[in-house]
């Protein structure tokens, strides 16, 4: 049967370099189902099926399980689902060099110290032993990575506000009008840098003398922020750690920033204490967070089309919101200040708004994925006119 722009089994299976029995197998696992079926059975894939197949074959050897496959990979041949994903492969493929590269020197270490010292140095076996098992952090930072870049691009390419949120959240640090002695470098820390951000897109507007401390508690994200950074820029260093243990003495910055983080802590009051602590007499610390109403439309839609659906299983402003983050913060600040960012989103298109869907932290992904064509139709059909999200977000300005 010749149908122009399909191929068979065998076909498919040849162009790939793999077996027919591989094939049938990712098909059974439900990972890649062949476009077309004939009534005898036969099956037909097209080159989109050929390109999910590239994504599939790639992760599988970055050594992510066939399950993690089927929740990180969507039977999209868009593009802009495409793009995405081989740029955070190419990241993660950066990651494994890097982190071979530290095995193959530990290796060469230990058989130097065997060679010279006719012992075992049994603290470099496990240093070769620890990285070694850096496998499923590596995997985890990944798949992290990849939700956080789908929520950075719907926000980045569809808001209404052109100042954007990064370079709103920078102007309010007014670096400039931070008291500081001329003779010293200013110091700042960011909580939670991400992958640089906020910092990439302001390099023009900060100061020439100025010590940033990005840190975060991802070694993976602040490899992020070192890859996006300029290296030889000697005003960034970074430092991995928890906000609520501080590894600085008192009174080290003049300013302290958290963009999105203090609802992730644990305890948010040990994490103040802490940032009171580093902040010098009359510094600041400025964090930003959201609302309820914040992207409300999103959720609405994911439970009109399954009332199971949640895609969070935390209200985060609930923890620290625009509502509550100013009693949250009076014990441990003189003066607080409450900025709103002025914004919404405008949609005409669906591919970004399912990635970001996908990319929640809830249950979506177990009742989605199986239903991928009806979502994508569902959503298709509720964009008719366009798609409005509401942003209710903005920053606490506090003083020490």
């Amino acid at each position: 049967m010749n149908l122009p722009g399909y191929y068979s089994s065998g076909q498919f299976a040849r162009m790939a370099n793999v077996s027919v029995r591989t094939i049938r197998f990712y098909d059974k696992q439900n990972i890649l189902h062949p476009s077309y079926v004939t009534p005898s059975g036969s099956r037909f894939y097209t080159d989109q099926d050929f390109a999910r197949l590239q994504q599939i074959l790639l992760l599988k050897y970055l050594g992510f399980s066939l399950e993690d496959i089927r929740e990180m990979t969507i039977n999209d041949s868009d593009y802009h689902f495409m793009l995405n994903a081989l740029q955070l492969q190419k990241r993660f493929i950066q990651d494994k060099i890097e982190q071979m590269q530290l095995v193959e020197n530990a290796l060469n270490n230990t058989v130097d110290a065997i060679q010279k010292e006719h012992q075992i140095d049994w603290s470099q076996m496990l240093d070769l032993i620890h990285l070694t098992n850096m496998e499923k952090s590596f995997k985890s930072q990944y798949q992290n990575a990849t939700n956080i870049s789908a929520r950075i691009r719907l926000h980045r390419d569809y808001s209404i506000n052109k100042q954007g949120w990064f370079p709103w959240v920078f102007e309010q640090y007014e670096l400039d009008s931070i008291n500081n002695t001329a003779n010293c470098n200013l110091k700042v820390l960011e909580i939670g840098c991400g992958n640089g951000a906020l910092w990439m897109e302001n390099m023009d507007k900060i100061p020439t003398k100025i010590q940033i401390t990005l840190s975060d508690i991802s070694e993976g994200m602040l490899r992020d922020a070192k890859r996006n950074l300029p290296a030889a820029d000697n005003r960034f260093q970074f430092q991995a750690f928890d906000c609520q243990q501080i590894p600085y003495p008192d009174q080290s910055f003049d300013l302290v920033v958290a963009n999105h983080v203090l609802f992730y802590c644990e305890d948010i009051a040990s994490a103040c204490k802490e940032i009171v602590r580093v902040l010098t007499p009359g510094g600041r610390f400025i964090c930003s967070t959201y609302g309820i109403n914040h992207m409300k439309e999103i959720s609405d839609l994911v439970q009109k089309f399954d009332n199971r659906i949640v895609l969070s299983a935390e209200k985060l402003y609930e923890q620290f919101g625009l509502e509550n983050g100013e009693e949250i913060l009076k014990p441990y600040f003189s003066q607080i200040e409450c900025k709103k960012y002025i914004d919404a989103i405008e949609l005409d298109r669906p591919e970004p708004l399912i990635e970001y869907i996908l990319s929640c932290h809830g249950n979506q992904n177990q009742m989605l994925l199986d239903h991928y064509n009806e979502f994508r139709g569902f959503v298709e059909k509720n964009m008719t006119d366009g798609f409005h999200i509401t942003k209710d977000a903005g920053l606490f300005i506090c003083q020490k």
